[in-house]
């Protein structure tokens, strides 16, 4: 497929680009402004760059024209100033451009906040959470769940909503998951946890065999 990757050199990215170029798809890295650092986006076949504000709607549709999926992996920053405006900001704005450019699949990576812990209960509302969490991660998180809910009134869209577990880490790609729809994953011992390079699997599954369309799941290492 052609694929168009939002957020490409961030965290998810840089694990979900690999993920996406080995299994053959063709994969279009819209950036902000032209990366040189070859580290961040190292030039391969199969790769290329295009360059979109997140913030602009027209600058994004005319990016993803064409592709036959848009992953999007946006963070303005977990330190940037006025985090929650510009991540809800950014996050509208790439929805109207991929809906202006016909293309119908859309697949986000947002966070673990939204996940319920209780009936009613997400986890980005718990005390544990605001106890446990940086100060600065806090309206990033509620900026995932308002999205999250903006996205269930969405009816262009064949849209999917990923929420990593309460754990992402760097780690090894063992090729393993386990899939779970609102609430939180556990373990025995407490929240579940996985490696990026295996949500970056679980990514790219889901956008080869649709199973949540219109629908957020979330993934974990296996018990």
């Amino acid at each position: 497929m052609k694929i168009a990757l939002i957020g490409a050199t961030g965290f998810v990215g840089q694990a979900l680009l690999p993920e996406l170029l080995s299994r053959g798809h063709q994969v279009t890295a819209i950036v902000r402004q032209i990366v040189a650092d070859p580290v961040k986006l190292p030039s391969q076949e199969g790769l290329k760059t295009a360059r979109a504000d997140a913030m602009d709607a027209e600058a994004i549709c005319t990016a993803v024209r064409e592709h036959d999926a848009v992953v999007s992996a946006f963070n303005p920053g977990w330190h940037e100033p006025d985090l929650y405006e510009k991540y809800m900001r950014g996050s509208a704005s790439i929805v109207r451009g991929v809906q202006a450019s016909c293309v119908k699949r859309l697949l986000v990576v947002g966070g673990a906040g939204s996940l319920y812990v209780a009936p009613g209960v997400q986890l980005v509302d718990t005390p544990l959470f605001a106890e446990k969490a940086p100060a600065h991660v806090l309206p990033g998180a509620r900026a995932a769940r308002d999205l999250l809910t903006d996205l269930y009134t969405n009816t262009k869209l064949d849209w999917t909503f990923l929420s990593p577990p309460a754990f992402l880490e760097v780690g090894l790609r063992t090729g393993a998951y386990r899939i779970g729809m609102d609430e939180l994953l556990m373990t025995n011992s407490g929240p579940a946890g996985i490696s990026v390079a295996d949500m970056a699997i679980a990514i790219v599954d889901e956008l080869e065999r649709p199973q949540h369309i219109k629908a957020r799941f979330t993934v974990a290492s296996p018990e």
